[in-house]
């Protein structure tokens, strides 16, 4: 009986998880990736004798099988980071999660009672059956708290008012979270917190995020396995609405029994030689909003002592600070200077992505002095830029009406699955990706018809779980 042979499209956390749970069960497994790497969002990379991420990336799950990919193949060869991430506000920080006292001293009187005041109100009235995303944290913290640590951070993200933004945003990232659960974590210090957001210490593999992939990618190889790089797929090959593989760029064939897709779902529907006209109209609906990482080694290590910092503050368009010095020591080898990651999110159309480096580069230099985390004695020895496109699906208000028309179209294909924050057009962690790849791969392997369109939903597999870091039992 001959092997089974699966095609997946991309290399990041989706994709490899699926990639390394097939081929390990004697699965003959081609991955094609459109990109030069291995990680996607989550990949790792050598810079300036150091060693970064794209961005933060930390690692917790309550799933065992979660756990289990991450132990398998980082086995011991990781450190346990203790994280001090504060929340930057009128020019004051906030420590996340809150100390009542670090409120107190940085919240004017009259502030605080305009919190109470507008919590209380909104109790009494609250919004029934909020839609957007501001009608939903309003409801639940108050007009004045929202204001100050949600909306602003919120619209640098996605470039589109809060009031514009799908309540699912609002679910799936802070459903948990309440004004008096974050009042009970300052007066008692975040002790029993069982919130995802708060955890305050994770696990992190010591040569960087992107380790667990590339170990992946290893072993898919070393079991027989093709990652083909730099090798982007065109459009899915279809015949009598069963999917036979794909075609590449250059025009080459590649046949399979199945196809696994982790590529932009609308990029993956433009690829349908005859798509009815509402799925065309749905996928002109969808949108994705693209990152600018802006990196500057700087020639001290004692900037300041957060991992990441998320700036709230309207007056930059920084929305968020990796300080690489504070995960791991690893990651620094023999180098005395550190290297921090500046975020910026745009558009296609907007200024700031087809800006010159250059330029980028002063300005995450002149928007941290402006902040206050960089003063004149500190030297900033180099900068690098890196575009990351289509990389945050963005919830629109009604993106579910369109995505569900797409959802139902690609159901009627056989031999086909999609996966992923990009495949699967939603906000995945790094967690509920690895979790759609392997269940992608059991789905095949067993004939399981587990439904992944509903991981990482209101409804879906965390909802009553204890959340918890990986490899934490």
């Amino acid at each position: 009986m001959s092997r089974k042979r699966v095609i997946i499209i991309g290399a990041g956390p989706a994709g490899l998880s699926a990639a390394y749970s097939l081929a390990k069960e004697n699965v003959e497994v081609e991955v094609f990736e459109a990109s030069p790497h291995i990680g996607g969002m989550s990949r790792s990379f050598d810079l300036w004798s150091q060693r970064v991420d794209l961005g933060p990336h930390r690692f917790f799950s309550n799933d065992n099988t979660v756990n289990d990919f991450f132990a398998e193949l980082i086995k011991e060869d990781y450190t346990v980071v203790n994280r001090l991430t504060r929340i930057h506000y009128g020019n004051k920080f906030f420590y996340y999660p809150l100390k009542l006292g670090n409120v107190i001293r940085n919240l004017p009187f009259t502030t605080i009672v305009r919190v109470l005041f507008d919590y209380t109100i909104q109790r009494i009235k609250p919004i029934r059956n909020p839609k957007s995303f501001d009608e939903w944290v309003i409801n639940r913290f108050g007009k004045k708290l929202y204001t100050i640590f949600f909306k602003n951070y919120t619209e640098k993200l996605w470039g589109i008012d809060a009031s514009d933004i799908d309540v699912d945003w609002a679910a799936q990232r802070i459903k948990t979270l309440s004004l008096y659960g974050a009042v009970k974590n300052a007066m008692f210090g975040g002790r029993n917190n069982k919130h995802k957001t708060l955890v305050d210490q994770f696990h992190y593999p010591k040569q960087g995020t992107g380790t667990l992939y590339e170990r992946a990618a290893e072993q898919v190889e070393k079991n027989g396995g093709k990652v083909h790089l730099s090798t982007p797929v065109k459009k899915l090959i279809v015949a009598e609405k069963a999917v036979k593989g794909v075609e590449l760029m250059d025009g080459s064939l590649v046949y399979a029994d199945e196809v696994i897709s982790s590529m932009p779902i609308t990029k993956l529907v433009e690829g349908f030689s005859v798509c009815p006209p509402e799925v065309k109209k749905a996928k002109d609906e969808l949108f994705f909003r693209n990152t600018i990482l802006v990196y500057l080694n700087c020639d001290s290590n004692e900037l300041f002592k957060d991992n990441w910092i998320y700036v709230h503050s309207a007056d930059v368009q920084l929305g968020r600070i990796t300080n690489f010095r504070n995960w791991c020591p690893s990651l620094n080898g023999d180098e005395k200077s550190t290297i921090l990651c500046l975020e910026y999110w745009a558009f296609d159309k907007d200024e700031i992505w087809s800006m010159e480096d250059t330029l980028l580069g002063e300005l995450g230099i002149s928007e941290l002095s402006k902040l206050g985390l960089m003063n004149d004695s500190v030297k900033v020895l180099s900068t690098s830029v890196i575009r990351v496109p289509k990389c945050y699906p963005v919830y629109q208000t009604g993106y579910q009406k369109h995505l569900k028309v797409i959802e139902s179209y690609l159901d009627t294909y056989q031999q086909l699955t999609v996966i992923g924050r990009y495949g699967a057009f939603k906000y995945n962690n790094q967690d509920h990706s690895i979790l759609m790849g392997i269940l992608a791969a059991r789905n095949i392997l067993s004939g399981e018809k587990t439904n992944l369109w509903e991981v990482n939903t209101d409804s879906g597999y965390q909802e009553d779980a204890k959340i918890k870091d990986v490899l934490i039992q």
